[in-house]
């Protein structure tokens, strides 16, 4: 890079945390290290125009696990962990909330809904079975059951006559909540710098050299909150996993209002207003779609319009308006990695598809380890 004396001065000088990745984690990170050191330098690195993993393309559910989800993670996780994971992600929304203020995260608590289709009989009768477990367990937390039967009033198709209703779930707007977060860092006097991507790192006896591209600096302190890119740099045991999203453009008289989950989470809908945002797919694909490159795959996106039209909306007509897709970090366990690399080098990755939810807290939680 071709640089200035002013810019050097400014931007890569004195730098005491120096942050990589723009996305909830990490602005989270840079905040709770303002209110830790006032005084400090801190510099946020970001490899996109916008936060590149899922922190601006996630589907906007303040949520923490549907029934069948924590069912399915009670195969690889004791149910301590299980109830650990809800707490903190449950905690990890109050600190958004806190933050920002709900008027400007748009947070609608419309409430959660889960749906099985009529192929998923034998874990739809599971989930029913197991409803008073999972609301015993989770009782500690929400003071009261969290999940109960529903009759489908929404006039979906395709489906076993009851949904499991959560009325603690509830809707984001990922935009504003993303500017809102990004406004808030910069007005506690923290620096952004898009369009960087650290090649290397190396520890010094006085700090960390970080290498940008063709240039390097110097900061006293190294935070690495890149989630499903972490691998590439810090080799986490964390894997990559695209998520495949689209958004039907407006449709008139639409009565569906709140947040839907198929298929243990692989699958997940939403209203924005009177359009249907729906996601999801991974399974089909599990190998293909462990990679940190965006786009969208035939198989999964004629997966994806099926259940729009046979399922969600089959009496209605509607046209897909927008595609994208985000990167997740996924792992062996659901528990996030927030740990010490060395002696200034430090991470907080591995968010198991939950970020808008336990990111927050992940952030202090990095922020706390220095």
């Amino acid at each position: 890079m071709d640089l200035s004396y002013w810019e050097i001065k400014n931007w890569f000088t004195n730098v005491d945390y120096t942050i990589v990745g723009s996305g909830i984690v990490g602005l989270h990170a840079a905040l709770r290290l303002r209110e830790r050191f006032p005084e400090s330098k801190i510099l946020i690195l970001e490899k996109g125009v916008l936060p590149q993993g899922a922190s601006t393309k996630n589907a906007g559910f303040a949520c923490f696990g549907s029934v069948s989800e924590i069912l399915d993670d009670l195969k690889n996780h004791s149910e301590e962990e299980i109830i650990q994971l809800v707490q903190k992600r449950w905690n990890g929304l109050q600190i958004l909330r806190k933050r920002l203020g709900d008027a400007s995260i748009d947070y609608k608590p419309y409430g959660g809904y889960e749906l099985f289709l009529k192929e998923d009989e034998l874990f739809y009768q599971e989930c029913l079975q197991k409803l008073p477990f999972i609301n015993e367990i989770l009782k500690p937390i929400f003071k009261t059951e969290v999940f109960a039967k529903e009759i489908d009033r929404f006039h979906f198709r395709g489906i076993e006559e009851y949904l499991i209703f959560n009325p603690f779930e509830a809707q984001i707007d990922t935009g504003n909540t993303m500017q809102a977060l990004l406004k808030e860092v910069v007005s506690k006097d923290i620096l952004i710098l898009n369009k960087q991507t650290v090649t290397a790192y190396h520890e010094t006896q006085d700090g960390v050299t970080v290498a940008i591209d063709d240039f390097s600096f110097s900061t006293k302190k190294l935070l690495f909150a890149t989630n499903g890119f972490a691998s590439q740099i810090i080799h986490q045991e964390v894997k990559p996993a695209r998520a495949q999203v689209l958004i039907t453009e407006p449709i008139e008289g639409l009565d569906i209002k709140g947040t839907f989950h198929i298929d243990r989470g692989y699958y997940y809908f939403r209203n924005i207003g009177n359009r249907i945002l729906l996601g999801g797919g991974r399974n089909l694909d599990f190998q293909g779609e462990t990679t940190t490159e965006f786009g969208q795959t035939e198989p999964i996106q004629h997966r994806l319009e099926q259940l729009l039209k046979e399922v969600i909306l089959p009496e209605t007509e509607f046209k897909i308006e927008h595609r994208w897709s985000g990167i997740m970090g996924l792992g062996s366990s659901k528990n996030p990695v927030v740990t010490q690399l060395s002696d200034r080098v430090y991470c907080g990755v591995r968010l198991g598809g939950m970020g808008v939810a336990i990111g927050s807290l992940i952030g202090a939680e990095l922020a706390d380890l220095i």
